[in-house]
């Protein structure tokens, strides 16, 4: 596992990786293979089962929800089979439930505290690993969200973005996932501890072509990795109906305009 801290010289204002670095990190993966593998429990979510090259996820819902372990987890099996990744503006990553959820933190560089330099540093990564998961610190600015969406596209790299609302990335995402209502169980009259979380996604985007999904995940299950949490799926879905279903009182807070 690779960290720069706060205040670490090479980031954000250098625009470049630190010496070293770029070979080590180079994809592993040929860029001839054009998908890179997710968890058995998220393939459904994904057109083709997995998550393709040169694309944008967006993984939205407020905090507490889930979002940041469904996000890290869009990156586990990745890094399991060998491909190199990033996560850039997540301040307190949780390395001991990352692994849980499968990521190989050998092969996963993290730059908790970009500043106001996450979009450079994000960019910067997407020339030199498989996939990149970055949480800008409000909302993005549409030349930053297009910068970023075009720079995966061209090194043929898997961008991830991590909002509080889907409204945060004015650029829109190849494929959209909404954590909805969740659930926590094992906590009992007075008694007892945090055991899963369930949770609902919503899927939606281009490349579902046109048709807005749900399913029910643990984020986490008991074991600590994501898995489904039931075998039913609802396509079709109405806009209106999905709103209903969201979480009661809450909403989502894009926060201040990030450069």
């Amino acid at each position: 596992m690779f960290a720069f801290p706060a205040g670490d010289p090479s980031f954000p204002r250098s625009r470049a990786l630190p010496a070293g670095l770029a070979d080590r990190v180079r994809p592993a993966t040929p860029v001839a293979g054009r998908t890179l593998p997710v968890p058995p429990a998220l393939a459904p979510l994904f057109p083709a089962g997995s998550l393709r090259r040169g694309t944008t996820t967006t993984v939205a819902g407020p905090p507490g929800h889930g979002a940041t372990t469904l996000a890290l987890a869009l990156l586990a099996a990745a890094s399991a089979a060998g491909s190199w990744c990033a996560a850039v503006g997540l301040p307190d990553p949780g390395v001991v439930a990352a692994a849980g959820l499968g990521l190989d933190l050998r092969r996963v560089v993290f730059v908790p505290h970009p500043g106001n330099g996450w979009a450079e540093a994000a960019g910067d990564l997407l020339s030199g690993v498989d996939a990149v998961l970055v949480r800008p610190p409000g909302r993005a600015r549409l030349t930053a969200a297009r910068h970023l969406t075009a720079r995966a596209r061209e090194r043929q790299a898997a961008l991830v973005v991590l909002l509080e609302g889907p409204s945060a990335w004015p650029e829109g995402g190849d494929l959209a996932l909404t954590v909805g209502a969740v659930e926590w169980e094992g906590v009992g009259q007075g008694h007892g501890h945090l055991q899963r979380r369930r949770a609902e996604v919503r899927v939606s985007g281009r490349r579902a072509a046109g048709r807005v999904s749900e399913c029910s995940l643990w984020l986490p299950a008991g074991s600590g990795a994501v898995e489904g949490a039931d075998e039913r799926a609802q396509t079709g879905m109405g806009q209106t109906e999905m709103e209903g279903r969201g979480p009661a009182g809450a909403g989502p807070d894009d926060g201040p305009e990030a450069a």
